[in-house]
């Protein structure tokens, strides 16, 4: 795991999250970010930084793909807009944690994936894991908007 990001015991959601019961493959979850990034900038009269919107959908993205590939499915997904950007929240039925992969050398371009945890990490400012008390984890994190 990312030194700077914490596990942490399971807590209750907040009461904005926007629970997404049919989040089952990365475009479905994007579209969802996307649209209340979109609406939180429409509400406040303000326009939306293109930049800070790619990184949430990059960082969306990868959860949800890390959670199919390595977690056994998405079993759960929320987005919530929180200072200071947006919150999203992935939960899968593996209690296995999320680890950075070594970098395998000079040859390691020709191996398929152990990037996207890297990016999560780079591009959230507060990366949470939290176990779930029926087994399993939620990662959330959290991606500035500007």
């Amino acid at each position: 795991m990312c030194a700077e990001h914490r596990s942490e015991p399971f807590h209750q959601p907040s009461a904005t999250d926007r629970r997404c019961a049919h989040v089952s493959k990365p475009a479905d979850a994007r579209r969802a970010v996307e649209r209340a990034i979109t609406e939180r900038c429409r509400t406040a009269h303000m326009p939306c930084d293109r930049d800070a919107v790619s990184d949430a959908l990059l960082v969306t993205s990868e959860l949800v793909t890390n959670a199919i590939l390595h977690g056994g499915g998405v079993t759960d997904f929320s987005v919530d807009l929180v200072e200071p950007g947006v919150r999203v929240s992935v939960s899968d039925p593996s209690d296995r944690i999320p680890v950075v992969r070594d970098s395998g050398g000079p040859r390691s371009g020709r191996r398929l994936g152990g990037r996207g945890w890297p990016i999560v990490c780079r591009l959230a400012r507060d990366v949470r894991v939290s176990a779930l008390p029926t087994g399993g984890k939620r990662i959330t994190a959290v991606v500035p908007l500007g």
